[in-house]
């Protein structure tokens, strides 16, 4: 991914809300599988790390990334932006 294609992400992602959050329990497979098949009808996700979530929030994404072969846009703080772009339709054209 190109940093223009990323700022563009960054872009799309500064008016999403995040729709997971990964809390005390951090990482479980449910988590995982959830942001899966979360991203059978989207293709820029935010995931809120909480608080009480001891983990990095950068080796969550990566993990998370890895696990559900999606990219990461970006982790600021506490937020995650990932993305995948869906094969047969994309909705995203990234320049």
């Amino acid at each position: 991914m190109t940093s223009k294609q990323r700022a563009y992400l960054k872009s799309l992602a500064s008016s999403l809300d995040p729709i997971f959050q990964v809390g005390k329990s951090s990482l479980t497979p449910q988590v995982t599988e959830a942001i899966r098949e979360a991203f059978n009808t989207r293709e820029l996700i935010k995931v809120a790390v909480l608080k009480n979530c001891m983990d990095d929030p950068r080796e969550i994404a990566e993990m998370v990334a890895q696990r559900t072969h999606s990219q990461v846009v970006q982790v600021i703080g506490k937020k995650i932006v990932l993305y995948k772009p869906d094969r047969d339709n994309p909705r995203i054209q990234l320049p």
